[in-house]
């Protein structure tokens, strides 16, 4: 039986007007309050009932558009009559979807200059799905859809990471969708209103900090394009518990991170590790925080074990409930598979096990499981055996646990190494949640009289 209009939640009607009444919109909704739904119906009505547009085009991420908002047409009533084709695939399959007679085309990201390049730009309403990949104004994929934008009479942009890196991102996004009316033309202009220098060598500008009272400032230009919703807000979500689980190195393994962090090199008879720059030296740090690190030749030099007995910790405390783990390397993975039964997170099939119970701890990559997973029915409990930089990936991965449907209290498991550039990931990660929040609040929705 499909849902029809009356499922759908007051906060997500709320969306709906607001992107028919908005031709350009954005739309900062936290993972799991259905962003998909939300637009698909805004963009039935007005095909449909409104009869101002007759040809969407959605650019999201690859498993997205294989997969969920086809997904999405099927199971809604008020959807019916949308005709998806996503274009996909070869170059040949991708010229055929999009000549083919249909309502929205989707497509992914990575071929929006291609796309560009076609001709195929004949849409008078365009969706992006994770509008902070566009956060580059340096990009191809920017640069591209940026040139044709005038072309659209709509566009509306989602995303639940709006400023992943600080408010530095916005210019990027927000300029895509309003053509620079509201932060300005070009980026440089952006900067000098809104920021300072702040790392530099030289002449060379390596990062800006944000003027007093710039994020005011900033708020207040964006605020009428864009609705931010936290789910916290407008869904009974269960409780979430964030634990730190600390492990120490012993002397002689520091000493070894020591050297490496303050010389960039360590020496071994027969392949060296060598980090020939900064973000070289932050990754052999992080993998070296893990218990192992790849050398010269690629070969693992397993350094310790500490975070491996954590998780074993972690798993005996788990009374045989399903935990979710995510790594950071192929050699975390490894070790980790050498020493317990586990089953990685890559195909349908292993989604559908998951959900169904089938499977105790399973593996996953943030990376490949960032976007469209509902993972909250096969379990609550997470554990990050190897932390990432990325806020981005860090809020997405952990959405597919703790999102709507989850009935269990979700635990969210950090093995951290003490000492070590672990630290300095979780300080990012939470000073960056602390700005990401701002912004969400100072964008957010004033609904009144909804679930007050």
């Amino acid at each position: 039986m499909k849902l029809s209009r009356d499922n759908l939640h007051e906060y997500q009607k709320y969306g709906v007007d607001f992107i028919i009444n908005n031709p350009i919109s954005a739309l900062m909704l936290e993972c799991g309050l259905g962003k998909t739904i939300t637009t698909l119906t805004a963009v039935s009505d007005l095909m449909y009932d409104y009869f101002e547009i007759s040809k969407v085009l959605i650019i999201a991420p690859l498993r997205v558009g294989l997969s969920v908002w086809k997904q999405e047409c099927d199971k809604w009533e008020q959807l019916k009559y949308l005709r998806c084709s996503i274009a996909i695939g070869s170059a040949d399959e991708r010229e055929k979807a999009l000549k083919a007679d249909a309502d929205i085309y989707i497509i992914n990201r990575e071929n929006v200059e291609w796309l560009v390049n076609s001709g195929h730009i004949d849409f008078d309403m365009v969706v992006i799905d994770e509008l902070s990949s566009f956060k580059s104004h340096q990009s191809k994929r920017f640069k591209a859809l940026r040139k044709v934008r005038p072309k659209f009479d709509r566009i509306v942009g989602l995303t639940g990471t709006p400023a992943p890196n600080g408010l530095i991102d916005l210019w990027a996004e927000i300029n895509l969708l309003d053509m620079g009316e509201r932060l300005g033309r070009y980026i440089t202009g952006f900067r000098d209103e809104y920021f300072k220098p702040d790392k530099r060598n030289g002449a060379i500008v390596y990062s800006y900090k944000p003027l007093v009272n710039a994020e005011k400032r900033i708020y207040e230009k964006i605020s009428d394009i864009c609705i931010s919703m936290k789910a916290t807000d407008y869904i009974k979500m269960p409780e979430r518990i964030d634990n730190i689980y600390e492990v120490e190195m012993n002397d002689k393994e520091m000493k070894l991170y020591r050297k490496l962090e303050k010389e960039m090199f360590l020496p071994f008879a027969d392949g060296d590790i060598d980090a020939v720059n900064a973000a070289s030296l932050s990754n052999k740090l992080l993998q070296l925080a893990n218990g192992a690190v790849y050398d010269e030749n690629g070969k693992v030099r397993k350094i310790h074990s500490r975070k491996l007995d954590a998780l074993e910790d972690l798993i005996e405390a788990s009374n045989g409930k399903s935990i979710l783990v995510y790594y950071g390397y192929k050699h975390d993975k490894d070790r980790i598979a050498e020493k317990f039964n586990i089953r990685e997170i890559r195909t349908e099939r292993d989604i559908c096990d998951w959900n169904n119970g089938k499977i105790q701890i399973a593996l996953a990559h943030p990376a490949s499981c960032g976007h469209g997973l509902n993972l909250q029915k096969g379990g609550s409990t997470i554990i990050w055996f190897g932390l990432t930089w990325s806020l981005e990936l860090y809020q997405q991965v952990n959405a597919r646990l703790y999102r709507q449907g989850q009935k269990n209290t979700v635990v969210v498991h950090h093995i951290v190494t003490k000492g070590t550039v672990d630290e300095d990931v979780m300080t990012a990660l939470n000073d960056k949640d602390m700005g990401q929040a701002s912004l969400m609040e100072a964008v957010k929705a004033r609904m009144e009289g909804i679930y007050k």
